[in-house]
């Protein structure tokens, strides 16, 4: 008996010529004003491929491309709005012929036109659509070129009550995916005397405790070695302070989430940066990494320098 293949989902992401699944691909649409530009470049924070001001019809060039790169660009952000003239009317029907088996959602963004009229006058630039009219007749024909999009979109964020900050949180929140960190934390450690790091947020001194460089059998060993993790373990106040910075920081980092802050950097100094500070930004670092949202990465910046 001839075994018969099994038909392909209908929901399943078609492949390219080259047999490569397209990647995820969202359109940011929606009012001007409305925080299309936030959101992108929260979008691209996240690690999507940001194209601005793409018109309808290359949409599907791009998922074409998306196909053709193996994984490169598994996901695609593609802001279209009425900047494309004449063009952007032909997006809802480009995005019905798109969505068929392939991961494409639309996003819309809206706000009151109150709140769009205070955002145009507060930058002094005007409507695209107001000609020689007003702002708020800009909105209004805007409104009716978009209202068929706004209907059909699969995520709705109205930015009315949001600034800039908190809009992208919000993208932050519908676009990460479950367990991705929201933020970064290097924790970095470094040598005074060849100088303060310059790209660093925050800076603890550890020249407070005994140097293990005076001691013959330790000074060749560096902080990432046992022995010398216990001589600067054992000194005193040297766990407290640990403990006591790492506690001090959760509400930092915590606040850095909600701020939409992605990347930070906490440098820990002593005099050369290879025994003391290497110890605790070890340490430091694995007490942060039980921060919600955090991921903690070590980096030795004078390590190896001697």
């Amino acid at each position: 008996m001839t075994d018969v293949p099994e038909a392909a989902a209908p929901d399943a992401p078609v492949p390219d010529s080259r047999g490569q699944e397209p990647g995820e691909i969202l359109i940011v649409t929606g009012m001007s004003g409305a925080g299309r530009t936030t959101a992108a470049n929260a979008l691209e924070d996240l690690g999507w491929y940001v194209v601005d001001n793409l018109p309808p019809q290359m949409l599907r060039p791009l998922l074409e491309l998306s196909g053709l790169a193996a994984g490169a660009l598994p996901k695609i952000a593609a802001v279209v709005d009425v900047r494309g003239r004449e063009l952007f009317s032909e997006l809802p029907a480009i995005t019905r012929s798109l969505r068929d088996g392939r991961q494409l959602r639309v996003l819309f963004l809206d706000a009151s036109d109150e709140v769009l009229v205070r955002r145009f006058e507060s930058v002094r630039r005007p409507h695209p659509l107001q000609g020689d009219g007003t702002i708020l007749d800009g909105i209004h024909r805007e409104r009716e070129r978009v209202a068929v999009i706004r209907e059909g979109a699969d995520l709705l964020v109205d930015t009315s009550s949001l600034n800039i900050h908190q809009l992208a949180t919000r993208i932050v929140e519908l676009f990460s995916e479950e367990g991705e960190a929201r933020h970064t934390v290097t924790v970095m450690s470094f040598g005074f005397k060849y100088g303060l790091p310059t790209d660093v947020d925050l800076v603890a001194d550890m020249r407070f405790l005994p140097n293990p460089f005076w001691i013959p059998a330790l000074k060749g060993l560096t902080g990432e070695q046992e022995r010398v993790r216990e001589f600067v373990l054992s000194q005193e106040g040297a766990r407290e302070f640990i403990d006591a910075y790492a506690l001090a920081l959760h509400p930092v980092l915590e606040g850095y989430q909600r701020e939409n802050k992605r990347h930070s950097v906490v440098a820990i100094g002593c005099t050369g940066g290879k025994h003391r500070s290497v110890v605790t930004a070890i340490e430091l670092a694995e007490r942060l990494a039980a921060v919600p949202g955090v991921a903690v990465r070590v980096k030795h910046r004078d390590l190896g320098r001697e």
